[in-house]
């Protein structure tokens, strides 16, 4: 079982979700199969997508997914609050999703992907795409930022290619950085949540993030100069 203790760069959590976890997890302790269910319901889509990343097919995915819960489940009595359920029932998934795809040897070991800060396949979007360092709003951020890819779906009514071209960019990018854009552009979550679920230093994160974004719009800028 995955410990719950936090990384170092994990800001100190708000007082009402710390309190509505200790309800929570009163519930699943008591045996409260409604709060189960719900908490299945809410993070259920979320986990086989992430699952899937590692994985080789759905149904291996969904296997995993179940083995996190049973996990969950058995190991709530030791859950010791330093992390936030959510992260906690994410890093055992991700553990057992990683172990699953090195076993279908469809991966290569996680932490050499995770630790990989530099590397000469990068190919860096051009400096004219970022603001300045003396922009007063977001230095050093993208001119034009790119969307989040939920809102892709709206924009798809008008160009059904550019989904497909989206879908793909991401689909190509190596496991973690494919991961690190998944859970922050499409699950919505902030960095910390990213590192402590893939238990990975925030350095690492904001590196992994930035490739996968780079990439992706890379892809779409050639898409749209080659139409």
């Amino acid at each position: 079982m995955t410990p719950d203790s936090p990384t170092s760069s994990a800001p100190t959590r708000d007082a009402r979700a710390i309190e509505a976890d200790r309800r929570l997890i009163a519930l699943l302790r008591a045996g409260d199969s409604a709060a189960y269910m719900a908490l299945v319901d809410e993070l259920g889509p979320s986990m086989l997508r992430l699952a899937g990343q590692f994985t080789s097919s759905r149904a291996v995915a969904e296997e995993v997914v179940q083995e996190t819960w049973v996990a969950v489940l058995r190991g709530l009595d030791r859950f010791e609050g330093r992390s936030s359920l959510k992260t906690w029932i994410f890093r055992i998934l991700v553990n057992r999703a990683k172990t699953r795809g090195v076993r279908e040897r469809r991966t290569v070991p996680f932490a050499s992907l995770a630790d990989s800060e530099t590397g000469d396949d990068f190919e860096a979007v051009s400096a004219e795409h970022f603001l300045p360092s003396t922009d007063g709003r977001v230095p050093n951020h993208w001119a034009a930022p790119l969307p989040h890819w939920e809102t892709v779906p709206e924009v798809a009514t008008e160009s059904r290619e550019t989904l497909a071209v989206v879908r793909e960019a991401i689909d190509a990018l190596p496991e973690m950085q494919r991961t690190v854009i998944l859970l922050r552009d499409v699950e919505g979550w902030d960095g910390p949540q990213v590192s402590n679920a893939l238990e990975i230093s925030e350095t690492n994160q904001r590196v992994l993030l930035h490739r996968a974004r780079s990439k992706a719009r890379a892809a779409i800028e050639r898409h749209y100069s080659s139409t």
